[in-house]
């Protein structure tokens, strides 16, 4: 039992590159219990996030070994992306809206531009004697699924500016929003019965290239569901901490809670499928990485996002889908930019050029960003602390 219990802690804790963030984990309890100062706290939680959410993937992939296909993509689906859906409910639990949407609307932008640009660039250069090809058709299913979820975005964006701004126009667009996230989590369920029943062949040809590379699990199924476990709960500590000590952080470093959220997070929280994405890329592996960059996507748009509008309004908050105009006009470019890079079912290295610097400049955007934000508890209105920014 202790040699099985350390082989485990092998695969485990230093089965991976990222082993060596651990330490940040213990380190920021320390900091945290002996008043360290919070934007140490929150700079130690979020690299020890990292490892943690490449970790949880991998124990669902494991899991994934012994309870088949279709158990196993719910449970991919589900714990895909658990760090941003547990720092969403803190967030949610402490009333603090904006970093629910900063956070999943920055996990979306990192997958479309940064994931698959990179992918793509790297690709291209590794392969750049070789044409580079992909099947259009998972593409096209995960880009309707982006613009539907675009769609219920947009529409209650497009009310709050026609009706104007008011008590009775907030309400109707509180309203539309929790129908749309409603519609959103039925068309995901419906994309997974779609992918694991109906239409698998369109994803056969990812699964035997996933399957050449790892064939069989290497831990059991209750010592994986047990490690999930553990790590959930460690997910869940420190999620709780970045969440109570963002705004420190802002203020200590002069960079906006915007910035914070819509860049740094969704780094730490994709740097998994980030490593993952570029060596299937690497590999001529252009499937997978699609798979993975996409796949990701569509799960935060149309599974997160909703899920977030419908447990808040569960627990007396009036979270919509108006993510503000900024946030969903650079929400809007990157999905139809993606969308048009991967319409012709090639690839070379300038496409993943051409959205990595889109990155870039929505980087820039929200690092400048001082537009006044209104409280979310008070109703007054402040401003988004920002480098060189004055504060209101």
């Amino acid at each position: 039992m202790l040699r099985q219990m350390l082989a485990n802690l092998q695969e485990v804790v230093l089965g991976t590159k990222l082993a060596v963030l651990f330490p940040a984990i213990p380190l920021a309890v320390v900091a945290d219990f002996y008043n360290f100062g919070r934007p140490w706290i929150f700079a130690l939680s979020l690299l020890g996030l990292a490892p943690l959410a490449e970790r949880v993937s991998f124990l669902t992939e494991q899991i994934a070994y012994f309870t088949g296909p279709t158990v196993g993509g719910l449970l991919n689906a589900t714990c895909g992306n658990a760090t941003e859906l547990i720092i969403a409910l803190f967030a949610l639990h402490q009333n603090k809206i904006h970093v629910v949407k900063y956070s999943l609307l920055g996990s979306i932008l990192s997958n479309l531009l940064l994931v698959l640009g990179t992918s793509l660039l790297c690709g291209g250069l590794a392969n750049i004697r070789k044409e580079q090809r992909y099947d259009r058709k998972q593409a096209d299913v995960n880009s309707l699924l982006l613009l539907l979820g675009l769609l219920c975005h947009l529409l209650p964006l497009m009310l709050k500016y026609a009706g104007g701004i008011g008590n009775s126009t907030a309400l109707y667009t509180l309203q539309l929003s929790r129908a749309s996230s409603i519609i959103m989590l039925i068309a995901y369920i419906t994309y997974i019965f779609f992918q694991l029943k109906t239409h698998r062949e369109l994803f056969d040809s990812q699964e035997e290239e996933e399957e050449e590379e790892e064939e069989t699990a290497v831990i059991g199924f209750w010592s994986a569901f047990a490690w999930l476990v553990g790590m959930t709960i460690i997910i869940a500590v420190l999620s709780e901490y970045v969440v109570g000590t963002i705004e420190a952080a802002s203020d200590s470093w002069g960079i906006s809670v915007s910035f914070i959220s819509i860049i740094l997070l969704p780094i730490v929280g994709n740097a998994a499928e980030h490593a993952g994405s570029i060596i299937f890329a690497f590999k001529n592996k252009l499937d997978i990485s699609l798979g993975v960059a996409l796949g990701s996507a569509t799960q935060i748009s149309m599974f997160v996002v909703p899920l977030s509008v419908i447990v808040a309004w569960i627990m007396g908050i009036r979270m919509d889908l108006d993510f503000s105009l900024l946030e969903t006009g650079c929400l809007a470019f990157s999905i139809i930019v993606t969308a048009f890079t991967l319409q012709d079912g090639t690839s070379h290295y300038m496409k993943g050029v051409v959205l990595f610097l889109c990155y870039l400049v929505i980087g820039a955007c929200f690092f400048v960003d001082s537009i006044p934000l209104i409280d979310e508890t008070t109703g007054n209105l402040g401003v988004k602390k920002s480098s060189g920014a004055l504060t209101a």
